[in-house]
């Protein structure tokens, strides 16, 4: 799956619109490396993601296509 895409399906971005442009502002970060929005999600990929002054690190527990609103926390784990 598309890195926007996983973005917006586990919530942690809101629109995929927005996802694309923390991707194209180097704001991503895939497993220490500056990722585009075409970046291939997998499972134990760590993302570091520049919300201003504050950098969210999660891995990716699960890929899928779409997700309830409930169900988009399990998609990734926060890490200290």
């Amino acid at each position: 799956m598309r890195l926007d895409k996983f973005l917006k399906v586990s919530r942690i971005i809101k629109r995929r619109s927005v996802a694309n442009e923390a991707c194209d502002g180097a704001r991503v970060v895939a497993n220490g490396r500056p990722v585009k929005a075409s970046y291939q999600v997998k499972e134990g990929d760590i993302l570091e993601i520049a919300f201003g002054n504050r950098t969210l690190k999660v891995e990716v527990v699960d890929v899928r296509e779409t997700a309830g609103k409930a169900d988009a926390p399990a998609m990734y784990r926060e890490l200290g």
